[in-house]
């Protein structure tokens, strides 16, 4: 099937989402929290209407499952579904760290077909479509994505504002086949993951949902990565429930997969 018009759509306003977020992000602005306790901004609500307008107006019978809209389970019945996080890594924004994106996937019959991620702060577009490739845009310039190909020691990555004590311990007991470990916000994880920069990654616990996660896996996946559930499965999207439940793995190649059972 082809999905290279949401892909165009997505791309368009996702810019024009994250453009509008550093008007905000260059000026002073107050935080609120929602009900879960996790921050909010008025940049988080502003990128979401902008995006939520364009898709729905472009594509008015494809459902939506946005971070900051409430959900509608009609969607349940759609088999296009548009996953949005308007900024994922907001305690990224809310730092001035720069490591927040802009996240918009589709998912088709539950499997992600099409995802694109901004990064307002370094102005990079990554995308993918389902068989079509993984790309990067800087500057105009097209570079297709491919992860690495090291084994043994390798490069990996842990948040910078959500650690976890068994990631932490992962990494401890496999010390030797890790060259380095990055701290890193955000899906920037798994773009520098299909751009060969990193090279592995975890999620321990409930902490991430469907949108922290969906237009990162397809771009991964296209580079020639995995994008895996802790259990191993693929995950599914477009769920009644929105949360990872069993976590999940990002790796370049199968043999690089640590032993991570006991710490579940």
């Amino acid at each position: 099937m082809d999905f290279s018009k949401e892909l165009y759509e997505a791309k368009k306003v996702a810019i024009t989402a994250g453009k509008a977020i550093m008007e905000i992000y260059h000026n002073d602005f107050t935080v609120d929290y929602k009900d879960d306790f996790s921050p909010v901004t008025k940049a988080d609500l502003l990128a979401d209407n902008i995006i939520l307008t364009k898709l729905k107006e472009a594509f008015p019978n494809h459902a939506f499952l946005s971070e900051e809209s409430a959900d509608d389970l009609s969607r349940l019945d759609n088999d296009y579904c548009f996953i949005i996080d308007p900024i994922d890594g907001t305690t990224e924004f809310i730092s001035k760290s720069g490591e927040f994106t802009v996240n918009i996937g589709l998912a088709y019959k539950h499997e992600m077909v099409m995802g694109v991620i901004y990064v307002p702060v370094l102005d990079e577009l990554y995308y993918a479509e389902k068989g079509k490739g993984a790309y990067k845009v800087k500057d105009r310039v097209y570079t297709k994505l491919n992860v690495s190909k090291r084994t043994g020691k390798i490069r990996v990555a842990e948040s910078r504002a959500h650690k976890t004590k068994s990631l932490s311990k992962l990494y401890e007991e496999n010390v030797s086949n890790i060259e380095k470990v990055y701290e890193v916000g955000s899906t920037l994880k798994g773009c520098y993951l299909a751009s060969g920069i990193l090279d592995a990654f975890y999620k321990f616990g409930l902490g991430t949902k469907e949108w922290d996660v969906a237009a990162m896996a397809i771009i991964v996946e296209e580079a020639g990565g995995i994008f895996n559930e802790l259990n191993h499965n693929k995950m599914l999207f477009n769920k009644a429930d929105v949360r990872n439940v069993n976590g999940y793995y990002v790796i370049n190649k199968e043999e690089n997969l640590f032993s991570y059972k006991h710490l579940l």
